[in-house]
């Protein structure tokens, strides 16, 4: 893994706690610019990277992310942010979700957490935020696919989001596998996600309304 972030403190405490769960990081920057040559120098199964970085602190991150995902297409990214942004963020994911993921800098203090996204992005997952659902859920309630979903489906599709398999949503939400099955295709269903799209129609599901 290589990690860019411009808090020296921070990349420092990220770097520590990826060690402890055992993830080597071999390289780690302050800025965004020397972000592509230690990528083709390292080839890292995935890149940590905040979203705002110097010297503007707008969108160095977004940027640096598309360009590696442009040249190091098998490369997962992880975008950290102080805040919930949705905009620039869900038009990325939306052009490709594979290996992609954006959470808000509060859950690195969870190394579970944090290095679990981090494997799933370098596996070709996508991981979003629940606190990013979460908002774009109460912003889409009144229109659009969501409104036709049931108070639990909204509950699934959140957890869908954040990479949980059908056994992690069913122990979170104290009910049934069967009855998770249910939800998750009823989500399909009223998303029009049809039974033939590949690979990854859970990432789509929560996608088709976030780019409403």
């Amino acid at each position: 893994m290589i990690v860019a972030e411009d808090s020296a403190l921070l990349r420092e405490g990220i770097v520590r706690l990826l060690g402890d769960a055992g993830i080597a990081v071999p390289a780690q920057c302050g800025h965004a610019g020397p972000l592509p040559a230690l990528v083709e120098r390292h080839r890292p199964d995935a890149v940590l990277l905040d979203i705002r970085m110097p010297p503007t602190h707008t969108d160095e991150g977004l940027r640096a992310a598309a360009a590696i995902r442009a040249r190091h297409p098998g490369t997962g990214v992880l975008l950290l942010s102080q805040y919930v942004e949705t905009g620039t963020v869900v038009r990325a994911l939306t052009e490709d979700p594979r290996g992609f993921g954006y959470l808000l800098k509060e859950r690195v203090a969870d190394a579970d957490e944090l290095a679990g996204a981090l494997c799933r992005v370098a596996a070709g997952e996508s991981v979003v935020d629940p606190r990013v659902v979460t908002q774009l859920m109460r912003s889409h309630r009144a229109a659009g696919p969501l409104a036709e979903l049931t108070a639990r489906e909204r509950d699934v599709l959140a957890l869908m989001a954040e990479g949980r398999s059908n056994e992690a949503i069913a122990h979170d939400l104290v009910i049934g596998g069967k009855t998770v099955e249910t939800h998750v295709r009823n989500v399909f269903t009223k998303l029009g996600l049809e039974s033939d799209v590949s690979g990854h129609r859970r990432v789509l599901a929560v996608l088709t309304y976030l780019r409403g």
